[in-house]
């Protein structure tokens, strides 16, 4: 029986070798090198055209949300690293802007900016991937290496911020770790001019290539009333015309003090998704211009001399008493105690003590401090959220990426629940590959750039 069952599957409807049309059913993945090791699409193929497909997912489940109510509010900052990992510090800002909405806090101007200025770095280093990993598949090796040499200038500049590269767990609820350092603008400037000759040379080597056109334009197409009923967002929605994009749509952070476009086609194709990624990133370095234009420098608590003193005379001044303007003094501190200094904490984080931990020089220099560190640190403390429920939705590279949140007012989340941008096209790729070559697969597969540790939460 098993037998005869395993040549029915092979062998499609027919079931037999007698006279007839007999499909054959392919599996695809997960060990193939296009599906990342954990999607298997199983193909019902009549000669080399797709009749019907099956995506399983699940191959990398890694209990994100549960993992994530697990532990302190702030802990759950390495898991969302995880999720889109081409593009992390959006999915950090994603999270701290839920647990702060559920909160009522609002962060400083200055961190506005930054939130803004470190999202769109991440989100061009995103489509910088998801183009050049699509035309490698197509045999396009020259532009991968172009796309990543590209990247690797973005890289540079978002680890001078967070100090990593890929999991840079940078963002914290009511701000981020650190502030922008000395020269990053000029430095993103620099950047943005190289990566620009790079995308030059892109277009120059694909967008109107014969070749590449043939095996995108008119390939993997969604119709506009098929992509909505998907509930698909983000790049794949607008290359079917419709210019939903979060930032626009519910501006948060800094986004509606800066201008940009949201560029969009009609086809549907594959080409059009090409497109639109291409135009996306010229919009997000324009977007980080202006916000570098314009960021704020916030404001920095140092008494009106300024004078530094040193940890034990400041510890003396306050066991006797003298604490008039003493937290506003500057201390001098060896290097290992340093830290980030507090001047650059009060930039870029809410002064709410409740959620944020006090600089190393106040934790170490007074015993207030301490008492706070210890308080957020200790388990059963914390940042502890009032009852109640919160969404936040940003625009993430793939599309909408929600976080909602359930707080029972204890120091860790009730409940978490991400709404992953590349689910929706993922659920629609039978329905984008049906009709097309079993060689078309690839390259739609890429277009709807499925990252896994989003996907399979």
């Amino acid at each position: 029986m098993a037998e005869t069952a395993r040549q029915e599957f092979m062998l499609g409807e027919g079931g037999g070798t007698g006279g007839g049309p007999q499909n054959l059913h392919v599996g695809v993945g997960p060990a193939h090198p296009a599906m990342h090791g954990i999607i298997r699409i199983l193909t019902e193929l009549d000669g080399e055209v797709i009749v019907n497909a099956d995506v399983e997912i699940g191959y990398l489940h890694r209990a994100f949300e549960k993992d994530c109510e697990q532990g302190s509010w702030n802990n759950a900052i390495p898991y969302t690293d995880r999720l889109n990992y081409v593009s992390p510090l959006i999915n950090n800002f994603g999270y701290a802007s839920v647990v702060e909405k559920l909160l009522g806090i609002d962060v400083t101007e200055r961190c506005k900016y930054i939130r803004v200025i470190m999202s769109e770095i991440s989100r061009i280093s995103d489509h910088l991937t998801c183009v050049g990993a699509s035309a490698m598949e197509l045999g396009a090796f020259t532009v991968f290496l172009y796309m990543i040499k590209a990247r690797e200038f973005l890289w540079e500049l978002i680890e001078d911020v967070t100090g990593a590269r890929l999991t840079i767990s940078y963002g914290r609820v009511g701000g981020v770790k650190a502030d922008l350092p000395e020269g990053f603008a000029e430095r993103t400037r620099k950047a943005f001019k190289d990566t620009r000759e790079v995308l030059d040379e892109v277009h120059r080597l694909l967008t109107g290539n014969r070749i590449f056109m043939d095996r995108m334009v008119g390939v993997g197409a969604l119709s506009r009333e098929e992509t909505i009923g998907y509930a698909i967002t983000g790049p794949l929605l607008r290359a079917v015309g419709v210019a939903y994009d979060v930032r626009r749509a519910q501006p948060y952070d800094a986004y509606d003090r800066v201008e940009f476009e949201i560029p969009t086609r009609k086809d549907g194709d594959n080409y059009a998704r090409y497109l639109v990624r291409m135009a996306e990133m010229e919009q997000s370095m324009r977007i980080v211009e202006q916000a570098l234009a314009a960021i704020p420098g916030g404001p920095i608590n140092v008494d009106f001399e300024g004078r530094p003193i040193d940890p034990a005379t400041y510890v003396d001044q306050g066991k006797q008493g003298k604490t008039e303007g003493l937290l506003l003094l500057p201390i001098t501190l060896s290097p290992n105690l340093q830290g980030q200094q507090r001047a650059a904490l009060d930039r870029v984080n809410v002064g709410d003590k409740r959620v944020v931990l006090p600089p190393k020089e106040t934790a170490y220099g007074s015993i207030e401090g301490l008492m706070n560190h210890f308080m957020l640190i200790m388990e059963g403390y914390g940042i502890r959220p009032p009852m109640g429920e919160a969404y936040f939705p940003v625009e993430g590279a793939n599309g909408e990426l929600g976080f909602y949140v359930v707080s029972d007012g204890t120091d860790r989340p009730y409940r978490v629940r991400c709404r992953p941008p590349c689910l929706p096209p993922v659920a629609a790729l039978p329905r984008m590959i049906a009709g097309e070559m079993i060689a078309d697969l690839v390259p739609t597969f890429g277009s709807v750039n499925m990252i896994g540790g989003e996907l399979d939460r």
